[in-house]
């Protein structure tokens, strides 16, 4: 697992690097959230490519769990990628809930995830 951070004026944000770390799973989340809270920062970014595909499928429940992770350890995700491609009404709107409570983020680039995350 490869982590890089960005400093901000007031943030800090963990961003992990390339496609050899995969999110298969909530354990993967939360040990992900671990090694940047542990570098002092709860912010984190990755690509859609980093997840399991899975992840898109809500019948998994793996969002729904990744998502957990993240709230119950009071970490903030931005996940960076183009969603516009899943035609899932459910996922669509699981986006939709994300974005407006700001813990898990769901933004086309990532200037956008460290604005989302700077908020």
């Amino acid at each position: 697992m490869n982590i890089k951070y960005i400093e901000t004026d007031t943030d800090k944000i963990g961003v992990l690097e390339g496609n050899d770390y995969k999110i298969n799973g909530p354990q993967e989340a939360a040990e992900l959230l671990m090694n940047c809270q542990y570098s002092g920062t709860n912010k984190v970014i990755i690509l859609a490519e980093q997840l399991d595909a899975a992840f898109f499928d809500l019948k998994t429940r793996i969002a729904g769990e990744i998502l957990q992770k993240f709230s119950t350890y009071d970490g903030f995700l931005a996940i960076v990628g183009d969603f516009s491609k899943f035609s899932s009404k459910s996922l669509q709107d699981f986006i939709y809930e994300s974005n407006k409570f700001k813990r898990i983020n769901f933004v086309s680039s990532q200037e956008e995830a460290i604005k989302a995350l700077s908020e």
